[in-house]
Parts: C-alpha cells; sequence; structure tokens
C-alpha cells in the first residue's frame, strides 16, 4: 500500500489514480494521516475494496509529505562507514541522533529558499513509526514500522558547525530543509527493506549512491535503540543516515546554487525533485 498527502487529506494510490481514504470509506475512516494508525487494518482492507467511482487522477507532484505532523523527528548522524570516512569521523560505535524539526518538512517536488552558499545533499531512507511502542526488541522492530519514505537532509553546513558545539538540529532545519515522499509505502510492498538502493544527483549528474545494507545500525537497530531510551509514536519519523559523496567532502567543495535540480531516489520506495532558490536578500 501507497499512502499520501494531498492537500492534508489521507489518499491511497490505486491502479489509475488514487482514492480519498475518508471519502471511499464512507466517512467511516478519518481524513488526515496522522488519525490513520489506530484504524491501520481498516485502512489496509479499504485499498483491497473500493469503488472505481472513488479514483481520482492526480500528478506526484501534488501531494505534501506523508507524515505531516509526527510528534518527534529523530536523525541519524554517520550510520554508513563510507559517509563516516569522508567526513573524517570514526564509525560511531552507538547511534549518533539529533533531532530535526518539523517546520522544515516539505513534499517530494518543492521549491526550497537556499539558507546561504553552503547547503548541502544528504538523500536518506525514512522510516515512519506505526505503533507506539518503548524497549522493543530488535527482532520485533519491523512490525513497529508503519511504511518507509525518500527524504534529504539538507544541511547549511555554515550554521550547522558554528558555535563551540555543533548545532545540526538548526543548520538542517530551514523551511523546506526535509523534504519527504511522495509516499508511505508499506513493508508488503518491499521485498527487500534491509537492501535497497538510494541515491541523489545535482542536475542530472549522480552525486550519492549506496545501499541500505551498508547502514551501520540498520532500521531493527536503530528502533531498539530509540526505544530504550524514548517512547516512541505513530507517526514518528526517523531519517536513517546518508551514503558517501555530500558536497562538503568533495574537493574543491560543492554546495547547491540556484536554479540547481536536486534528484533524490530510493529504488522501489520512490523518487524526489527539488529546485534550489536564491537566498532572500
Amino acid at each position: 500500500m501507497r499512502i499520501g498527502n494531498l492537500d492534508g487529506r489521507a489518499v491511497i494510490s490505486v491502479p489509475g489514480g488514487v482514492i480519498d481514504v475518508h471519502q471511499a470509506s464512507g466517512g467511516r475512516l478519518p481524513s488526515t494521516l496522522n488519525e490513520l494508525f489506530d484504524v491501520w487494518d481498516s485502512v489496509q482492507e479499504l485499498a483491497k475494496q473500493y469503488s472505481e467511482a472513488d479514483i481520482v487522477t492526480i500528478d506526484e507532484s501534488q501531494l505534501g509529505p506523508p507524515c505531516p505532523h509526527p510528534r518527534q523527528v529523530f536523525a541519524i548522524g554517520l550510520n554508513y562507514s563510507d559517509h563516516s570516512a569522508e567526513a573524517a569521523f570514526a564509525v560511531p560505535e552507538s547511534p549518533t541522533v539529533f533531532t530535526k524539526y518539523v517546520s522544515s518538512f516539505t513534499g517530494a517536488y518543492s521549491d526550497i529558499t537556499l539558507s546561504g552558499d553552503s547547503v548541502d545533499w544528504e538523500v536518506e531512507l525514512v522510516a515512519v513509526v506505526g505503533k507506539p511502542g518503548r524497549d522493543i526488541a530488535v527482532t520485533d522492530a519491523w512490525t513497529y514500522v508503519a511504511g518507509l519514505s525518500v527524504g534529504q537532509d539538507l544541511s547549511d553546513r555554515v550554521v550547522q558547525m558554528a558555535g563551540p558545539a555543533p548545532q545540526f538540529g538548526l543548520g538542517k532545519s530551514f523551511p523546506g530543509f526535509s523534504p519527504i515522499g511522495p509516499w508511505l509505502v508499506t513493508l508488503d510492498e518491499v521485498d527487500h527493506p534491509d537492501d535497497l538502493e538510494l541515491g541523489s544527483a545535482v542536475n542530472g549528474e549522480q552525486v550519492q549512491k549506496g545501499r541500505t545494507r551498508d547502514m551501520v545500525f540498520p532500521i531493527p537497530e536503530l528502533i531498539a535503540y530509540l526505544s530504550r531510551i524514548v517512547d516512541l509514536y505513530p507517526g514518528d519519523v526517523i531519517f536513517t543516515g546518508t551514503p558517501a559523496g555530500v558536497g562538503m567532502a568533495r574537493t574543491p567543495r560543492w554546495f547547491l546554487q540556484p536554479g540547481d535540480e536536486l534528484t533524490s531516489y530510493v529504488r522501489g520506495i520512490g523518487e524526489m525533485r527539488q529546485r534550489m532558490l536564491a537566498p532572500r536578500v
């Protein structure tokens, strides 16, 4: 099942278009994505049984982020050894966790106003929590995942590194710096969720390419680790880290410029396109 956010309403992708969850269920099911987790089984049934009259044709570019109002947003740094190496850090012994702010969320197709001349790209697989949990075992962790999506952890490297201690949350949370989408894809549609290709390109030139099997801490380990410290809630978002290829690690450094098009993908999950706009004066 592929669930999307169309003008704030939950829709399910079906052959020929989408169906509005609330309307197609005759009002039985909620209209917003955050409410769906409490009725997940009913949503899955609706995806199998619906009326052809409920289908509406849309373009993916109309979709907003498929998890628009999470209670918590976690992001994992240095979760690919090749990225740790290019950043001149040792591979961490435990997950490196920071937060991003929901105000930075945007959809899979968007224009992003650059914050300056040091904005970098970081393609990531995003996992969305589907049910509440605490002290989750690694072996059970996938059952707590509602679905997967494509994400970008755009980063203003000057802001990120300012001060006596890094400001990861602020440097990665300017408006539009957390595009996600276009769909939230449930695990039954993913053959090998632990081994997915992901990558990004700037103006058609590939700058990142990796596989999620190379994560230092795979998704089940991340969920188990986080849930030992905090309660996890339905709709929580986890940015799971980026492979090598970021602009800051290149010689010379390469950052996004006005007019650039950034393409991000996870094979089998989806693709995003962002266009960069000049910073505000």
